[in-house]
């Protein structure tokens, strides 16, 4: 990974996953010349690069984020890095070449399967329970174009199906997903998303599988019935009317109290 400018300490950190995969981190930062034993202050803002290789699909990975948001992701079969939004600039061709990422992919894979050959039977897996949550892109309206995203959280190894569901009936038009982004958990997180016109009474769902287990993780979202302006006003003038006997009735209560304490 090339430095951007002035001096720059690199960290490579390689990690063992799930499913026996491995993560490979490259950070860049510049050099204070303080105390090397003394703990660095946290920065403001974290520019990441994070490689992952394991057995499942997708077997290899890479992501460059700034804060958690995912601004690249390289495309292993392509060869190239791509901008996660369309807005964005095209990738430094002088930062890091494709051959500089697919050689850092050969030493991830080779790293894994010496080391699965070691940890086998000694070393426990760490596996991750995805976490999911469907939510609107923007307020519903019944009727009125929309979209859902379901956020899945929590992932490890990188290695999950999200598939949606109306009415427990498979959806399979309208529907895209993200790369996996790297958290600072060593986790991943993945959004999916669902071009939806809602009407009410729809009962969506989010629906996702690890691979090799028996259990899914489902989060459903229900377009609620809109309520009348004008019973939601009659219901408030009602309870605000109960308030207020009640509470005269208590003040009464109170004044007779006092008064037979009195006595």
């Amino acid at each position: 990974m090339g430095a951007a400018g002035g001096v720059a300490a690199a960290l490579l950190c390689i990690a063992l996953t799930g499913g026996h995969g491995w993560e490979i981190l490259k950070f860049e930062g510049p050099l204070d010349g303080g105390n090397p034993w003394s703990p660095p202050e946290p920065p403001a803002h974290v520019l990441a690069e994070v490689l992952f290789c394991q057995p499942p699909w997708p077997s290899l990975g890479a992501a460059f984020t700034f804060d958690s948001d995912q601004l690249f992701w390289f495309d292993f079969p392509g060869s190239r890095w791509t901008s996660r939004l369309p807005d964005l600039p095209p990738w430094p061709p002088g930062l890091e070449t494709p051959a500089q990422i697919l050689q850092d992919a050969t030493l991830c894979q080779d790293l894994r399967r010496a080391v699965t050959a070691l940890a086998t039977g000694t070393l426990p897996e760490s596996r991750g329970v995805p976490l999911a949550d469907v939510f609107p892109m923007r307020p519903p309206v019944p009727g009125d174009p929309n979209t859902l995203v379901c956020l899945v959280t929590n992932i490890f190894p990188a290695a999950v199906e999200i598939r949606w569901v109306l009415d427990g009936v498979p959806i399979t038009q309208g529907v895209t997903h993200t790369h996996y982004t790297p958290t600072a958990d060593l986790a991943f997180v993945l959004f999916s998303y669902l071009r939806v016109t809602p009407t009410t009474g729809d009962i969506y769902g989010c629906v996702v599988t690890r691979e090799g287990d028996n259990a899914s993780a489902i989060a459903y979202w229900v377009l609620q019935p809109p309520v009348d302006s004008e019973e939601l006003e009659t219901a408030l003038c009602g309870a605000a009317m109960a308030l207020g006997v009640l509470l005269a009735l208590l003040g009464v209560a109170m004044v007779a109290a006092a008064r037979r304490a009195r006595r």
